[in-house]
């Protein structure tokens, strides 16, 4: 009889002593994919989004949209590669997202959204600012959520401008643990400075009001003008300064209609404190059979491309274990709101499981109906052939 390809390679693996060591060698590639293969919660795939971010001061939402909306969406939409264009509008603002087929490159779809912009910077209307391209991708997914919150029968000694500041040095010091992307903050209050003008004040001293926000507009800033020499010393001369409380603010000048000085402070109310946000974020906890609410502040946490979620999980996990009684203070309570790495995890290990059951029934089921040999090869050819699919797919 007369084989074929497959005929030929069957008879020579059975006949060569090289076979078991090609089986091990299968198994061994296998199993080291399977350890090195990264596993997450959202699949790999590469559809990458840019958002047009452009301010439109003065604007409503319907003027934005046909003066700066339309014009954006006719340079996008003839960017090659680009899918579907969205946009959204509000009083002041428009924000364009670009959605490119699946499998670009997000770094060449944002430079072609770049050139492709500045070569119609004509379309634009002039006096709007240039608009702020970003790239979205699948990696931008917060991968773990750390809560903090006050323990129950401390809410009354953290604020949520309190708990925002811990969050703030906390974020410092996951920033440090290995491939952890990028990283922000939801809730809590941080602190800032207010200027809030008296009308009455402003007219009584005669000060514009384009005063009081141009003088606050050119505050706190400071530029190194060059080094000054004497006595064989150079002195190094910067011209401005830095602001560091509301006192400082308050002593800025402005100028009346008729010339003279006046003291901020004396034209408008300055005011340092927590920021005057709209949402606030808050966390509800049983303690001795009632529900308390208490002031709570999130730290979201992504992760590297291609990085494994489940180790930098577990990497954040043990660093904020490290942190507690020392920048974690006894009094708050860090909560995991969110974990990619644990569920993807869990996942990944039913997926095993499913494998390993399905292959035990098959080869009971082969064993009974046709013999036990053949059961045994197909034990064999069955892992074989899923370790080295993962090895593919890791290479």
């Amino acid at each position: 009889m007369k084989l074929g390809l497959s005929g030929r390679l069957t008879r020579f693996t059975i006949a060569s002593p090289l076979t078991p060591l090609f089986l091990l060698a299968a198994i061994a590639v296998g199993l080291l994919a399977l350890v090195s293969i990264p596993r997450e919660e959202e699949p790999q795939i590469s559809v990458p989004m840019v958002d047009i971010q452009v301010a439109a001061p003065g604007l409503a939402a319907a003027d934005a949209v046909e003066l700066i909306g339309v014009p954006l969406e006719t340079i996008v939409k003839s960017v090659n590669g680009v899918e579907h264009v969205y946009t959204q509008a509000e009083d002041n603002g428009v924000l364009v997202t670009a959605r490119f087929l699946v499998g670009s490159n997000p770094e060449d779809a944002a430079i072609r959204i770049e050139e492709k912009l500045r070569a119609n910077q004509d379309r634009i209307p002039v006096g709007v600012p240039d608009p702020k391209v970003t790239v979205r991708g699948i990696d931008d997914v917060p991968a773990i959520v750390l809560t903090l919150t006050p323990k129950p029968g401390a809410a009354g000694q953290w604020t949520d401008q309190a708990l925002y500041d811990l969050a703030h040095k906390l974020r410092t010091e996951i920033a440090k643990v290995d491939d952890v992307g990028l990283t922000f903050i939801t809730g809590g209050r941080p602190d800032e400075i207010r200027i809030a003008p008296d009308p009455a004040k402003l007219n009584l001293y005669g000060v514009p009001l384009g005063q009081v926000m141009e003088a606050a507009s050119q505050a706190n800033r400071s530029f190194p003008v060059g080094n000054i020499r004497e006595d064989g010393q150079a002195v190094a001369v910067t011209s401005g300064r830095t602001l560091a409380s509301a006192q400082e603010v308050g002593l800025l000048t402005v100028r009346s209609v008729t010339g003279a000085p006046v003291y901020l402070r004396d034209v408008a109310d300055v005011a340092q404190g927590p920021r005057e946000d709209q949402a606030r974020v808050w966390r509800w906890a049983r303690h001795e059979g009632q529900w308390a609410g208490a002031p709570a502040v999130s730290l979201a946490i992504a992760k590297r491309a291609g990085a494994n979620a489940v180790v930098v999980s577990e990497a954040v996990r043990q660093r904020v274990e490290n942190l507690k009684g020392k920048l974690i203070p006894e009094g708050v309570e860090v909560a995991v709101s969110r974990d990619y790495g644990e569920t993807a995890n869990e996942k990944a290990n039913e997926l095993l499981f499913h494998l390993a059951l399905a292959t035990v029934s098959i080869v009971v089921l082969i064993g009974f109906a046709i013999g036990w040999r053949e059961a045994a090869v197909t034990a064999m050819v069955i892992p074989t052939t899923i370790l080295l699919t993962l090895f593919a797919s890791y290479v």
